[in-house]
C-alpha cells in the first residue's frame, strides 16, 4: 500500500542525519526498530518499482513460455508421428531397393546367359549342314546295318585264306549277290573301318604287325574271328606280334614255324 507520495513525505526525514538506527536506539529501543522499518520500507518502494515491471514481464514471458512449450509438445508429437512414418517408409523403401537389386541381379544373370546362348547358337549355326548331313548319313547307316554286318561276318568267316586280290574279289561277289536279294549295304563300306579302331592298329603297330592293308586285315581276323587262327608266317611278323601282343597275358610258347604269312581259319 505504500505510494510514491507517501515515501515524497518521507525524504526529508529519511535525510536527516540523525535519523538512523544507531541514533535511534540511544533514545529508544521501539523507535529505533520504526525507524529502521520506515527506512527499509522506503528502500522496498524503490526496489519494487523497477521490480514489478519485470514480475509483470515475467509473468507474460512465462505464458508465451506456456504457449511456446504446449505448442512445442504438440509439434514434438506431430514429429514422432511423423517420424514414425517416415521409418515405415524408409523400411519399405530399403525393401523395394533391396527387391530392385535383386531383379538387377536377375536381369543382368539373364543377359549373360542370352548372350552365351545366343553365342551357342551363332557358333552351332555352321554345324547345322553338318548335323543334318550326319543325320542323314546315320539313318542310311542303320538301313544299310544288315548287309554290313553280313559282308563283315563273310569276311571274317571266308576271307582267311586269301591273298589280298582273291579277298576284294570276294567282296564284289557278295555285294552283287546282296544287290541281287535287294538287301541294303554301304557302297563306301570300310571293313577294317568297321571292325577295329585307329588307336587299336596304332598299337599293333608297335607291338610288331605291319602296317599294310593285309597285315591289318589278318590282325582283325585273329583278334574278331571266333576260331582258332593258323598264321603262315615265314618272315616271323606275325609271331613278333603275337608274342608282344599276349606278352602280359602269360602267353606261353612252346614250338613256332616259319612258314608263309597269311591267316586261316
Amino acid at each position: 500500500s505504500i505510494t510514491g507520495e507517501t515515501v515524497e513525505l518521507l525524504e526529508p526525514y529519511l535525510d536527516m542525519e540523525d535519523y538512523n538506527l544507531e541514533t535511534a536506539k540511544k533514545v529508544c529501543g521501539n523507535v529505533a526498530g520504526l525507524c529502521s522499518w520506515t527506512q527499509a520500507m522506503a528502500y522496498f518502494y524503490g526496489i519494487n518499482k523497477e521490480v514489478l515491471p519485470l514480475k509483470a514481464n515475467l509473468a507474460l514471458q512465462e505464458g508465451r513460455l506456456a504457449a511456446a512449450q504446449t505448442e512445442l509438445n504438440n509439434a514434438q508429437i506431430q514429429l514422432d508421428e511423423k517420424q514414425m512414418e517416415l521409418d515405415q517408409v524408409q523400411a519399405m523403401y530399403d525393401t523395394a531397393m533391396k527387391e530392385k537389386q535383386a531383379l538387377l541381379d536377375d536381369a543382368e544373370a539373364c543377359r549373360r546367359k542370352m548372350k552365351n546362348a545366343t553365342a551357342l547358337i551363332e557358333g552351332l549355326g555352321g554345324e547345322k549342314l553338318r548335323w543334318t548331313a550326319s543325320s542323314k548319313n546315320f539313318q542310311n547307316q542303320i538301313i544299310n546295318l544288315v548287309g554290313n554286318v553280313l559282308l563283315a561276318t563273310g569276311f571274317l568267316s571266308y576271307s582267311g585264306p586269301f591273298n589280298q586280290e582273291y579277298r576284294n574279289l570276294l567282296l564284289q561277289l557278295w555285294k552283287k549277290e546282296m544287290d541281287n536279294s535287294k538287301i541294303p549295304y554301304s557302297n563306301d563300306l570300310n571293313l577294317t573301318g568297321m571292325l577295329v579302331d585307329n588307336a587299336t592298329v596304332g598299337e599293333w603297330n608297335l607291338q610288331g604287325l605291319p602296317n599294310d592293308d593285309l597285315s591289318i586285315e589278318n590282325g582283325i581276323i585273329v583278334t574278331k574271328a571266333s576260331r582258332y587262327p593258323l598264321l603262315i608266317d615265314p618272315q616271323g611278323q606275325g609271331k613278333i606280334w603275337i608274342k608282344n601282343k599276349e606278352k602280359n597275358n602269360g602267353l606261353q610258347v612252346n614250338r613256332w614255324f616259319n612258314i608263309f604269312y597269311v591267316c586261316v581259319i
